[in-house]
């Protein structure tokens, strides 16, 4: 054969650096996910901290299937119509070495597994307000069906170039739509629809400030594969859109902390970590659009927006368990909205192929508008579909929503699980007090469990109890009862 009969070789036609780059970004942004897990879990009771580890796996593992059967081609189908796609590429048909819908600078393969991290993680963010009262069967049945009805169709309109949005020129670089209002929307749908916990809310307190700051560390490091591995390639884009975002969690972290501190005089860690994710929500849809001096007032804008908005919740008597209405709903909106302001073209022109209006700061006012209006679709469609789907789920048998209340007050670990986080430490510390319930962990699953198993969930696990009290309380309890 001659050396001009010989076929190309699949995929030489790209550059290595940008596939390995994208990779990575994907496995980033994966980790992401169990530390959205590890920060539920933290601030949750202890009781119910190993099922929201497992949902934010879970997530991973039912939105993968989804993206294999339809998910991917409803989202990115390179026929797709301004609102969805189709199943041209249902079962990942004709996905490999093509030039993505995305970018030609990587195969479609690459950028299927890059996307699909992004629909994994968004449906775990929404979870976080059914938190400590909603079951785990009817929740991933949830999943399943919000990717495909929510997060697909407006991951379509702001991504694929045949969208309504990506056509109008709506600029959302990293998801502040379809990650995290969307996100927004659905979590405060479904604090709506379960009600709230009962119990006092005094009692609802984190369990371990030291998975909170776990989680957030995974968050924070993911983030760089999350908006700098959204140049879909290894160039000075993605090197600027890394710097903004690092910038923009640190001021928001500082920013938190210092508003916290006016009313309690104390620096809170909680504070820190809720300031710091923040900080990378507001700046998601602007990173590869705004420069560095913007990032931190996006980041300070961001946090202060976030903080009020936590507020919200007492006054409109909603139980969003963990504020990802106010941190991601909030947070994405004032983020799409400061891109509108402070985007320029110079920074979207560093990948050498982008080429935009820009924002407020470049003349171009109506990129206010424009992101507006994404906004409030974004916002609006999410809420409503999502409340449709649970409503609809909470008439079918089997796929109520919401626990029952003896196993909601036990806890989610050994009702649903029959495991807990910290099983052996609360045999260990069961036996201290002279109850032997190792039986019943064993047995939680089961229908024989005794109410008396209920008393493990509040024996105290370090320096913090389940009902917020220090272990030096138990002394003066007991003097007391003597």
């Amino acid at each position: 054969m001659n050396a001009t009969d010989t076929p190309a070789l699949i995929g030489s036609q790209y550059e290595a650096g940008d596939i390995a780059w994208t990779l990575t970004s994907t496995a980033l942004v994966w980790l992401m996910i169990p530390g959205i897990g590890y920060f539920y879990s933290g601030m949750a009771r202890s009781k119910n901290a190993l099922s929201l580890i497992m949902l934010s796996c879970c997530s991973i593992a039912v939105v993968t299937v989804q993206w294999f059967l339809f998910g991917y081609s409803l989202a990115f189908s390179k026929s797709a119509n301004s609102f969805i796609g189709n199943f041209d590429n249902a079962f990942l048909r004709g996905v490999l070495d093509a030039p993505s819908v995305g970018s030609s600078r990587i195969p479609d393969v690459v950028f299927m597994l890059y996307q699909g991290m992004f629909a994994c993680l968004t449906p775990a963010l929404a979870i976080g307000a059914a938190a400590e009262r909603g079951r785990i069967l009817p929740t991933l049945v949830f999943i399943f069906l919000w990717t495909t009805f929510v997060y697909d169709f407006i991951a379509c309109w702001t991504w694929n170039p045949a969208g309504w949005s990506y056509v109008m020129g709506g600029l959302d670089f990293a998801g502040g739509t379809p990650v995290h209002i969307s996100s927004g929307g659905a979590a405060l749908a479904y604090a709506i629809v379960l009600g709230r916990r009962s119990g006092d809310h005094r009692d609802f307190r984190p369990h371990s400030m030291s998975n909170v700051v776990i989680g957030t560390c995974f968050i924070w490091f993911g983030w760089f594969g999350f908006n700098g591995g959204s140049a879909l390639s290894a160039n000075l884009r993605a090197a600027m859109a890394c710097v903004v975002t690092n910038l923009a969690a640190s001021v928001g972290g500082i920013t938190w902390v210092l508003l916290d501190y006016r009313h309690e005089r104390k620096l809170s860690v909680l504070g820190f970590c809720s300031g710091a994710v923040s900080g990378l929500v507001a700046i998601t849809p602007g990173s590869g659009f705004v420069s560095p001096a913007s990032s931190v007032a996006i980041g300070f804008l961001g946090a202060c927006a976030c903080n009020l908005a936590v507020r919200l919740k007492h006054s409109l008597k909603y139980d969003d368990a963990f504020d990802v209405f106010a941190v991601h709903g909030i947070g994405g909106i004032v983020g799409n909205l400061l891109t509108g302001i402070f985007a320029q073209s110079w920074v979207a022109a560093l990948d050498g192929v982008t080429v935009i209006d820009g924002g407020w700061l470049d003349g171009n006012w109506m990129q206010i508008v424009h992101q507006l209006a994404d906004s409030a679709a974004g916002l609006g469609w999410s809420f409503t579909v999502t409340y449709l789907i649970l409503v609809i789920m909470n008439k079918i048998p089997g796929l109520n929503l919401r626990a029952k209340a003896i196993n909601e007050h036990r806890g989610l670990d050994l009702a649903e699980l029959g495991e807990m986080a910290y099983g052996y430490v609360n045999e260990k510390a069961a036996s201290v007090e002279g109850v032997d319930h190792s039986m019943e962990i064993g047995q939680a699953g089961g229908s024989g469990v005794s109410q008396s198993s209920d008393s493990v969930n509040e024996i105290k696990i370090g320096s913090v109890s389940t009902l917020g009290r220090h272990p030096s309380d138990a002394a003066q309890i007991q003097a007391q009862g003597h």
